[in-house]
């Protein structure tokens, strides 16, 4: 008891964190699958962005929490410098699961294909013309005309050259 009497302010601030966290996660949620409803997207493609969104809200929350509980702001800086020297080593040497991630967020809010839609990538060396199977976070995988399967980052998607290519309308025998 003696405890929650030393801690009075910390803990009804820590209530209030927690309820607006939960509050955001549902609007968040709530707003990302209207626009997705809106754009013609996909479930599996929504969910994903989602999830992202919850882990930013989740990382800033644990931080509010930090200064809530009156972490000392020294002791505070030199983890958040440790960890986030760790973080940068390791996605540095991650920095393609990033980028794809990265654009994986962006392909979903901005760009207008999805699943079955037949694209076109620009590539000088390896031009690409393949139907649209799967959009996951890191990839998409492509069927070709040919029945080949092709798996290929959501970061050089960004940085080719897309069409997406129309259905071609068959020739039809018009008798008078």
């Amino acid at each position: 008891m003696k405890f929650l009497s030393n801690f009075t302010i910390e803990a009804i601030a820590t209530i209030i964190v927690l309820i607006i966290v939960v509050v955001l996660r549902v609007l968040f949620t709530k707003l990302i699958r209207r626009y997705a409803k809106t754009h013609s997207n996909i479930e599996h493609r929504t969910n994903l962005v989602i999830k992202y969104i919850h882990l930013l809200l989740n990382i800033i929350t644990v931080i509010i929490l930090i200064i809530i509980w009156g972490v000392q702001k020294k002791d505070l800086l030199v983890t958040i410098s440790s960890v986030a020297t760790v973080i940068g080593v390791a996605m540095f040497a991650q920095w393609s699961i990033l980028s794809n991630i990265t654009s994986g967020i962006i392909l979903f809010f901005f760009f207008p294909f999805k699943i079955g839609d037949t694209i076109k990538i620009f590539d000088k060396d390896f031009p690409i013309q393949a139907e649209i199977e799967d959009i996951s976070a890191f990839h998409i995988d492509l069927i070709t005309a040919d029945g080949e399967r092709i798996t290929y980052p959501n970061n050089l998607l960004l940085q080719k050259g897309i069409a997406i290519v129309r259905e071609k309308i068959e020739d039809k025998d018009f008798y008078d």
